[in-house]
């Protein structure tokens, strides 16, 4: 996970990951990755968007990514952020895209309390079609009932995890959220001539073994 991603959205972006494209970051829609002629994360945003509109035509849609980006959001994405054409889609880039789709859907409002779990869950299955509505609501075609996907009856999508599966990992998402840093001591150099130059702090221990235990956890509690 890109660095700059704070921890409750690093812990969402690995739960919307592992349920659109468990295979990865070079994942495109039905896992047809192999077909490409290089890894998607070694394509440019211009190779990615050039290529899209055939792989809708060969694989059925033109999400590509962990975060199964269609083409519409990443020229979107391009256009907003002003990013080059020249940059490759890779791992930390295609995390900081997932976050900022997630600030789109009102993640700071999330984490604030201007709003709450129900409408955040409909706005994030608003952007990933896998995941199911918290509440009845009206979706794209029909009115769809809790555990839906926002786009049922379009003949192509449907929910692929549990509303408690969602809730579950938003709630753990605002804690993250809420707690505090751990603090690091700084260490000072010794006033010498042939001082060497004194390491940075040590950063906190890394996200991934703090997700590697939640989804544990989550997968028991869920039956997997």
């Amino acid at each position: 996970m890109d660095r700059t991603v704070p921890a409750g959205a690093a812990l969402l972006l690995d739960f919307i990951g592992q349920t659109e494209a468990p295979r990865g970051y070079d994942t495109v829609y039905g896992n047809n990755q192999s077909k490409l002629p290089k890894p998607l994360t070694s394509m440019t945003l211009g190779e990615v968007l050039a290529a899209q509109p055939g792989w809708t035509k060969s694989f059925g849609s033109s999400a590509a990514g962990r975060y199964q980006f269609m083409k519409a959001t990443l020229d979107g994405l391009l256009t907003e952020l002003t990013l080059s054409r020249s940059q490759k889609l890779d791992a930390d880039l295609q995390d900081r895209l997932g976050y900022h789709l997630l600030k789109r859907r009102g993640y700071d409002a999330f984490m604030s309390g201007q709003i709450g779990v129900a409408e955040f869950g409909k706005r994030l299955a608003q952007e990933w079609a896998s995941f199911p509505v918290l509440a009845d609501t009206k979706g794209q075609k029909r009115t769809v009932q809790r555990g839906q996907s926002y786009y049922a009856g379009d003949g192509l999508n449907k929910a692929l995890v549990k509303p408690e599966q969602v809730e579950a990992v938003l709630d753990h998402v605002k804690a993250a959220g809420a707690a505090k840093p751990p603090e690091t001591k700084t260490v000072s150099a010794p006033v010498t001539p042939s001082a060497q130059p004194v390491p940075a702090p040590v950063a906190p221990a890394a996200q991934t073994g703090f997700l590697a235990r939640f989804w544990a956890g989550l997968k028991a509690a869920f039956g997997g």
